[in-house]
């Protein structure tokens, strides 16, 4: 029985090892490279890069469907929209998205995507299934990306030159509010409970918290770094990995306090990140490197650096569900 147990035990170990493999194989890295106008796909297990797909010219945001069977990808001197199957790899379709698209987002259900123009001062309400335009929201000036709330009742965009986040009720798809913020807004994340919103303002050089109740900022502090870009928080909501572009670095802070807790050297055009969905691995492109570092957040080193396409802006982790 000893014997006959230890045996069930240890094939049930190896099929538990072989399935986390598999499904952190199956782990997609989608970074849009501006300047040579496509898409670098990495294999987050092996990290090799297993293709390049031309899109259309200038592409920057990058966002995947909520069961990650599609990545959309926003090519700003296109003014469109391409569509990539995450599985094949293969470009499904690109549509019209606007003047100048930039960052975008999906809502909860996965049904609608928000798509920034700069230039344009609006947001593009896209539908998800026919691709055709839903809705134009009119935001801020140089409104820079969007990100969407947990709880579905949000989209928060950041306008660069006008300092402030416009606030977008989903249920009507119209701007509720218009939170001013420090200099310069660009990256942003919202808390698991959609209660807070952090905002790094970039000309500030400081990351911002909004209560979303009160719709205000409560709380600026420095990052200690020059040009704060991007934000992602830990799943726990405990730590903030603040990316900068000037000083090249990636730093944790507490996201209570905001103290920095650790600063790690990454290289100059250090600008969006992603969070592998284990919270083991931090993406963080470097645009003048022209590559993607991988991240340890056990260690708060750089454990990677995969070569891209030429001036890396966006990155996104496809996958399953």
């Amino acid at each position: 029985m000893r014997r006959s147990g230890l045996a069930v035990f240890v094939l049930l170990a190896a099929s538990l090892v072989l399935g986390s493999t598999r499904a952190g194989a199956e782990l997609r890295v989608f970074v849009t490279n501006e300047k040579s106008d496509d898409v670098t796909v990495i294999d987050a297990a092996t990290r090799a890069v297993v293709r390049t797909i031309p899109v259309g010219k200038r592409p920057r945001g990058v966002a995947v469907s909520p069961d990650g069977r599609r990545v959309f990808v926003t090519n700003s001197n296109s003014d469109s929209l391409s569509v990539i199957d995450a599985k094949t790899l293969e470009v499904l379709s690109t549509v019209p998205a606007g003047i100048d698209p930039e960052g975008l987002t999906l809502n909860r259900a996965g049904t609608a995507l928000y798509v920034v123009n700069e230039n344009e001062l609006s947001v593009t309400v896209l539908d998800v299934a026919s691709l055709a335009v839903r809705k134009k929201i009119a935001v801020g000036k140089e409104p820079e990306t969007a990100v969407a709330s947990p709880d579905g009742r949000w989209i928060a965009v950041s306008n660069e030159t006008s300092d402030d986040v416009h606030v977008i009720a989903t249920a009507s798809d119209t701007v509720v509010k218009q939170i001013p913020v420090p200099k310069n807004p660009r990256g942003m994340r919202f808390t698991a409970d959609s209660r807070r919103l952090f905002v790094a303002s970039e000309q500030a050089h400081v990351v911002s918290v909004i209560d979303m109740a009160e719709m205000r900022v409560v709380k600026s502090a420095p990052t200690g770094g020059s040009r704060p870009v991007d934000i992602v928080l830990t799943p726990d909501g405990s730590r903030l990995y603040v990316s900068h572009g000037q000083s090249g670095d990636v730093r944790v802070l507490d996201s209570s306090s905001l103290n920095v807790l650790a600063v790690i050297p990454v290289g100059p055009r250090t600008w969006w990140t992603a969070l592998s969905p284990d919270a083991r691995f931090l993406y963080a492109t470097v645009g003048r490197a022209n590559e993607l570092a991988v991240i340890d957040t056990s260690s708060n080193t750089v454990a990677a650096r995969i070569p891209c396409g030429t001036l890396p802006w966006g990155v996104a982790i496809a996958g399953p569900p």
